[in-house]
């Protein structure tokens, strides 16, 4: 399979890798002695489903297996294909099959665009083995794909190139005088690279792309010398992208968010928070899980905890955005340097718990509701004990048929006076009973 050469084509297609030599990164999967590598070389690669952030190398791998494949390539991207375009890849990969004996090697790009639909019509063919499916997606599979098609492809993650591997395809980029810049002179200065490697994290089209336009719009000096210094790196890539646009990297940031309050680092709490505002998170979303992390993990602690997360939220509310990153930081910050106590989360837990697999106690008579016509000729409500009337404001008594013990409070905080104060009650409870 050759690539037919075109100069109007972005420098990140023309310099896609045609053999193993030129494709960096991935060591995981493309080193020598990797499985897929010696699959590719051998021509023995089932189907695929290749998932990772933009730009780390997964159509230039599909392409790469291509060029290494005896069968027939056609390609689809999920954004523009629906199933028309499905079915009559099949019918071709069905008719080829049975003239020359030959696979299909189909490649999909963005396949979690699919829907469940277009995704099933693949299923028959994959599994008779007429195409041989190579699905490129930044979405995780195991959210994206029906697991259908996910247990009959082998589900391969690939990574944010490093460091070397970027420095290499800017290096490539410089001296190739056919599909990059070799004919031209290029000065790359050493700030430049590592602004252009650190701002584009890990994803080399966003780095081929800032270097083609900087290399564009800087005139050459008199000597014909392109200067592609730090100044023009700055101005290549106006705003560091962020990835933040599936299922997985929500729910990844998200957790990270909680953790890092539950485990008292305001810093990491903080940080995870910008993240998701600068993503577009909504905002009133974070506020919700703020709320839930003051109940959950700082408790009775610090009661206060919960008082200034719905403080943030109805802040929230009432100022947008973005002058509401404010409130939710201070609430952040509060959260992760609070005490912590998760003892009321466990209470209501083990009190459903024991609800749910064991006999459910009946309302003792000293408890129950006494307050319309007949209630005491039936003995509701006789013999209950008024606290108030006790100085201590407090009169042990039998609140549960049975005794139960689901709030066992922690030494943490304003806890450690509900755990003292509780004692001396049951004690006091202990003698009267």
């Amino acid at each position: 399979m050759a690539y037919p050469l075109d100069a109007a084509s972005p420098l990140a297609w023309r310099l896609r890798p045609r053999d193993f030599s030129e494709f960096l990164g991935q060591e995981h999967l493309m080193a020598p002695q990797k499985f897929l590598r010696r699959a590719i070389a051998a021509d023995r690669v089932s189907s695929l489903i290749l998932f990772g952030p933009p730009g780390c190398g997964k159509t230039g791998l599909a392409h790469l297996i291509a060029r290494y494949s005896k069968a027939v390539f056609s390609d689809l991207n999920a954004v523009t294909s629906g199933i028309a375009d499905i079915r009559r890849v099949i019918a071709a990969a069905r008719k080829e099959k049975a003239a020359s004996g030959r696979k299909t090697l189909l490649l999909i790009d963005e396949i979690h665009r699919f829907n469940k639909v277009q995704q099933s019509a693949l299923l028959p063919d994959v599994e008779k083995g007429n195409i041989t499916l190579v699905g490129a997606s930044t979405q995780n599979p195991f959210f994206s794909i029906i697991p259908a098609l996910a247990s009959r492809s082998q589900i391969v993650e690939l990574k944010p190139l490093p460091d070397e591997a970027l420095q290499g395809l800017i290096r490539r980029a410089i001296q190739d005088p056919e599909r990059g810049f070799g004919k031209l002179k290029i000065q790359l200065s050493k700030e430049a690279e590592h602004h252009l490697i650190q701002m584009t994290e890990g994803d080399a089209r966003r780095l081929f792309n800032a270097f083609e336009i900087g290399v564009a719009t800087t005139p050459p000096d008199a000597e014909g010398v392109v200067h592609f210094d730090l100044t023009v790196a700055e101005e290549s890539i106006q705003k560091k992208g962020l990835v933040y646009e599936n299922k997985e990297s929500h729910y990844d940031t998200i957790s990270a968010f909680i953790k890092s309050m539950r485990g008292s680092d305001p810093d990491a709490a903080v940080y995870w928070l910008a993240k998701m505002i600068y993503a577009g998170e909504d905002p009133l979303f974070i506020a919700r899980r703020l709320m839930i992390c003051a109940a959950e993990d700082v408790g009775n602690a610090d009661p206060e905890a919960l008082c200034v997360a719905v403080s943030a939220f109805h802040a929230l509310e009432a100022i947008g955005m973005p002058e509401g990153r404010i409130p939710l930081a201070e609430a952040t910050i509060y959260i992760a340097t609070a005490p912590k106590s998760n003892a009321s989360y466990l209470a209501i837990d083990a009190a459903l718990d024991d609800i749910s697999s064991g006999r459910v106690m009946a309302v003792p008579a000293p408890l129950q509701d006494a307050h319309y016509p007949g209630a005491k000729r039936l003995g509701r409500g006789t013999g209950y004990l008024y606290p108030h009337d006790d100085p201590d404001h407090h009169i042990s008594q039998k609140y549960l048929p049975e005794k139960r013990e689901f709030y066992r409070p922690s030494n943490q905080g304003r806890e450690k006076e509900i755990a003292e104060r509780l004692r001396c009650w049951r004690e006091k409870g202990k003698a009267r009973l």
